[in-house]
Formats: structure tokens, C-alpha cells, sequence
């Protein structure tokens, strides 16, 4: 039989089960994963759903996405008057 080695012998219970039993035990709101209160609109979740179903279903470059970066950087810009180089910075 294959014996097989956790890469994660260590791993114990996460900040976020840690806070969430403890909102859970204080009757307070759970701010830890950013739970919100209200649901999503439809027309966004009809949105998501094309996505995924059009193969966009993937992890993103770790440089990021190009169309965002440049998209962010000109929003900066157009409010604040900064410009960044969305590909170096």
C-alpha cells in the first residue's frame, strides 16, 4: 500500500474556526470571514454564474489580471490624480 506523507502534520485549527465559535458563544456578529448580512443581487450572481459556465473557473495569474490592473489604475488616477504603472507596480 502507498503511504503517503501529510504536507500538513502541523496544521491546527484556523483563526477564522477560532473566531467564528467564539462569536458563536458570545451572541456576537462574526466579522472574521466577512459574513454579510444581506444577500447578493441576482443580476451579479446571474453574472458569476456566465462566468463560470464561459470557463472563467480558473485561479488568476499570480501577477494578477492585466485588464484589472489597468482598470484599477486609471479608476486611481481619474480619482485621485495618481498614476501607477499597473505592470511594475
Amino acid at each position: 500500500m502507498l503511504n503517503i506523507q501529510s504536507k500538513l502534520p502541523g496544521v491546527s485549527t484556523t483563526i477564522f474556526s477560532v473566531m467564528s465559535k467564539l462569536a458563536a458563544e458570545h451572541n456576537a456578529i462574526n466579522l472574521s470571514q466577512g459574513f454579510p448580512d444581506y444577500t447578493c443581487d441576482p443580476v451579479l450572481t446571474d453574472l458569476v454564474n456566465k462566468a463560470m459556465k464561459d470557463g472563467f473557473n480558473q485561479y488568476a495569474p499570480m501577477p494578477g489580471n492585466n485588464l484589472l490592473k489597468e482598470t484599477i489604475a486609471e479608476k486611481v488616477e481619474t480619482l485621485y490624480n495618481i498614476k501607477y504603472n499597473p505592470d511594475t507596480e
